[in-house]
Formats: C-alpha cells, sequence, structure tokens
C-alpha cells in the first residue's frame, strides 16, 4: 500500500534543546492524533545531543522526520529547509524550546483551512507571556514600532506558532530573520491574514539563543530591507488565463 501523503506539515527548528526536543514531538503527535501529518525537525547543527534524541525518537514515533544541517545557519533557514521538504499543503511552525503549546496548533490549523487560498496566514499571538520583564518591554517595542511602520497589524511577530499554506511561503523572498516578518510578507504578497490567541509556557529546559542588544541592532537593518520590499512591490491582485 503505498504511504499516505500528509496533509499536515509541522516543522520545529532545533538548536541545543537536547532537554525539549523529545517530549516535543510527543506532544505534538498527540495534538494531531488522528490527523494526516508529520513532523518534520530541523536540527539546525547542534552541538549537544539533539540530533542522537530526535533520530532514536524515530522508532517511537513514524511521523517524525529530522532534517540535519552540516552547518548552523539560523532559525529561519531552518524553518525555510523544513517548509522546502515538507509534503503537506499546510505548514505549521513551533519554536523549538517547547514555549508554544501544540495544543494550540489544530485550531489555527482550522482556522487556515477555513479561510480558503486568500488566507495566507494565521499567526498565534502569545497571551501571559513566560519571559523575563526586560525581554517583554523590549519584544513590546520592537512590535509596536515594526507594526507602524510595516502596517503589518502583528502584534506578536516573534510568536513561533504560526500556520500558513506551503505554497503560499515558497513565493515570499527569503533573507535571514524572515521568520519575523512573515505577516508583513504575506501582506505584500497580496495575502490575508489573521491571528489567534496561544498559550505561553516558561522554558524548563535549554537557555535561550537571543538577547536583547542583538536582536535591536539586527532589526534596524532588517526592517529597513522588508521596507524596502514592500516599497519596490507591484501587485497585479488577480490572474486570469484568456
Amino acid at each position: 500500500m503505498p504511504e499516505r501523503i500528509p496533509d499536515i506539515s509541522i516543522v520545529v527548528p532545533v538548536y541545543n534543546e537536547e532537554g525539549a526536543a523529545a517530549d516535543l514531538a510527543r506532544e505534538i503527535a498527540g495534538a494531531f492524533a488522528g490527523r494526516a501529518f508529520e513532523m518534520v525537525f530541523v536540527d539546525d547543527a547542534s552541538r549537544d545531543q539533539t540530533r542522537s534524541v530526535l533520530t532514536a525518537l524515530k522508532a517511537e514515533l513514524p511521523e517524525l522526520r529530522v532534517l540535519l544541517h552540516q552547518k548552523n545557519s539560523g532559525q529561519s533557514r531552518a524553518v525555510r529547509t523544513g517548509v522546502l521538504g515538507a509534503r503537506g499543503a499546510i505548514v505549521v511552525t513551533l519554536d523549538g524550546d517547547g514555549q508554544n503549546d501544540p495544543a494550540d496548533a489544530p485550531r489555527l490549523v482550522d482556522r487556515l483551512d477555513a479561510g480558503g487560498a486568500r488566507l495566507g496566514l494565521v499567526g498565534g499571538r502569545r497571551l501571559k507571556r513566560q519571559d523575563s520583564a526586560a525581554k517583554r518591554f523590549a519584544s513590546r517595542f520592537g512590535n509596536g514600532v515594526r507594526k507602524a511602520l510595516l502596517k503589518d497589524r502583528a502584534e506578536d511577530t516573534g510568536c513561533g506558532l504560526k500556520v500558513f499554506w506551503r505554497e503560499s511561503f515558497l513565493r515570499l523572498p527569503y533573507f535571514d530573520h524572515m521568520h519575523r516578518y512573515l505577516p508583513a510578507l504575506m501582506l505584500r504578497e497580496g495575502f490575508e491574514i489573521a491571528f489567534e490567541d496561544v498559550n505561553h509556557r516558561p522554558r524548563t529546559t535549554g537557555a535561550s539563543k537571543y538577547n536583547n542588544l542583538g536582536r535591536a541592532w539586527v532589526s534596524i537593518s532588517d526592517l529597513s530591507g522588508v521596507m524596502w520590499l514592500r516599497a519596490r512591490s507591484r501587485n497585479p491582485q488577480t490572474v486570469t488565463e484568456a
């Protein structure tokens, strides 16, 4: 019997998450039980045992696939690797640290599916964020500046839980850190976007890969680039064949 092609691909970029990866994969499997899905974990050249933990877990979770980067290339590249390798028409992204709750993901999938092809993305909006006060302040400030400049209506673009059509994502320009600008890039391509409130959990293992100073530094360049992309966009609205 030929293998069934999944409808949904859950893409999870991971880097040095040996303590969180296995439990997260099991949670995802539980959340999507009864659906045609696959999990695509992308190991971004971890230096701990993340790779071996995930590889061993494949015997327990047949839906699990593990893609490996030879060189550490960042979260956006890992997401793109996962989307390129995904077989489902719908892609779900989750952060690999376990702070996104997989139980929220099916609801966002249903919202996207109900919206049809014009709804390009449904993004998570974290409630009661379980981060430090400094990180929450920096996030609010950054989101406010980005929303004002890009007019993407996204209050929490840093939330790793996002759901989108694979085909829609592949139309977008790739650049490092693009995962934080998916709402604006989807709007630029002519898609509609929507947002749903989601749970946020404290990190229980590992360490954050970002700091406020480093994020602020690259955000200046990123914002300028995305503003240029928006300014240079010309959209035909619809395309028909005579």
